[in-house]
């Protein structure tokens, strides 16, 4: 009879707490920050594939006067990429043993809410960690992240089921460009200045740009006291931002940062996604899970998505040519 008390106490405050995750976790990297703020964490409803709707052909105008004739050549302007679900999940378990131990209600409710904060915590890490990879690590289980959507090598490799490497897909690659020296605070708004120009197309620009330590710290140092503009909402919330035409510019590095050294990652984050399912948000996942063979109560926190890209073109990376 006391583990179905604790159980409802501990089921209590994790749901309660599941819904708070998603905030969390996005909060916890300036990517998912952004893509949260412009509402692209956007919620997939069922079905084995996520699609991204893509518009990259042009249809035809014509010039003409009089009764000219106008000409019409039906084409292809639409295409679709597909991205596959992944799932994670982050297991919450307390055991009779720490029930006896932690008897009283509130002494109870702080170990359960200190086992919630370290749930959090991990899924908020692996989903920053997550961001910058290719979709291979577990197996390929894992998300598609920065890696694989703005890669090194954009004529390789195959992205939401498009190859960018087939003559015709040249619009599905994202720009790649390894400065001509090794940078230093003297050159670098130079390579910088070309990265955002070969981005650039009419009001659609770069808004935000995530550097490593190592280029972080030589975009800083190149600028005077006059050009240290900064970023107030990044900075309310905890992110140290400066800016670059309109851009705002962020050093994921440090402790636990992720943006790999000598990378700086050029993004228009109108066309990235964060898509989760919506049953599946940071949600705990179905119900009692009273161990078979365990005096314990375990909880499981699950997440299922993927990062999507609806255009490459306007994604870029640039490399120090050191690394």
């Amino acid at each position: 009879m006391a583990n179905e008390t604790y159980n409802e106490i501990f089921t209590t405050t994790l749901e309660n707490r599941s819904g708070t995750m998603t905030d969390a976790v996005s909060k916890n990297n300036a990517l998912l920050n952004r893509l949260r703020e412009k509402g692209h964490n956007r919620y997939i409803y069922g079905g084995s594939k996520i699609l991204e709707e893509l518009e990259y052909g042009e249809g035809d105008m014509s010039w003409y006067s009089g009764y000219d004739s106008i000409e019409y050549t039906p084409k292809q302007l639409f295409t679709a990429a597909e991205y596959s679900l992944k799932l994670c999940a982050v297991p919450v378990a307390i055991s009779g043993e720490d029930m006896l131990k932690n008897s009283g209600k509130f002494q109870l409710m702080d170990l359960f809410e200190k086992r919630i904060d370290n749930a959090v915590k991990t899924m908020s890490n692996k989903m920053a960690e997550a961001i910058y990879g290719d979709g291979t690590d577990a197996s390929g289980k894992a998300i598609g992240g920065l890696k694989l959507l703005v890669a090194d090598a954009p004529e390789t490799g195959t992205v939401g089921g498009i190859d960018r490497a087939t003559p015709g897909n040249e619009f599905w690659r994202n720009k790649s460009m390894t400065a001509d020296a090794a940078l230093t605070p003297d050159n670098i708004r130079l390579a910088m200045d070309k990265m955002y120009l070969s981005l650039s197309r009419g009001v659609d620009k770069p808004d935000l740009i995530i550097a490593g330590n190592d280029m972080y710290s030589l975009f800083e140092q190149s600028l005077t006291a006059q050009q240290r503009f900064t970023d107030s909402k990044l900075a309310d919330a905890g992110f140290t931002a400066l800016r670059y035409k309109g851009a705002d510019v962020v050093c994921d590095g440090g402790q636990g940062g992720n943006c790999p050294d000598g990378k700086m990652y050029f993004l228009n984050t109108n066309y990235i996604y964060l898509r989760s399912h919506k049953d599946r948000d940071m949600k705990v996942i179905g119900g009692e899970r009273m161990a078979v063979n365990q005096d314990a109560i375990y909880k499981i926190v699950g997440w299922a998505g993927n990062m999507t890209m609806s255009n490459a073109a306007l994604q870029g990376v640039l490399i120090d040519k050191s690394e």
